[in-house]
């Protein structure tokens, strides 16, 4: 039976060990192949710096989920605001109306 439980916690030891070695050439070779990513995963990308990183959390009426007041979709309904998570939610509630 120790020799079962031993024999399991190798196999899981060197299986964990192949997925990082492999997980690393993959990395290597995505690097090689499409070096443009890195740069936008630093922030040198244009356009990267126009969402907020704070702000206000808005709660959609119809779905419950809070989204960000700088980048969800807005509708005025008499003298309200009224934020929206996606363009279906705002199309069921003003269809509620």
């Amino acid at each position: 039976m120790f020799k079962v439980i031993l024999y399991a916690l190798i196999a899981i030891f060197l299986i964990s060990i192949v997925r990082a070695v492999i997980g690393i050439i993959l990395k290597g070779f995505s690097e090689l192949i499409s070096p443009q990513q890195q740069k936008s995963a630093t922030g040198n990308a244009p356009g990267l710096n126009d969402v907020p990183l704070s702000g206000e959390l808005k709660r959609d009426p119809v779905c419950g989920t809070y989204t960000s007041a700088a980048t969800s979709l807005k509708q005025i309904v008499g003298k309200e605001t009224v934020y929206f998570c996606s363009p279906k939610c705002r199309d069921k509630y003003v269809a509620s109306l």
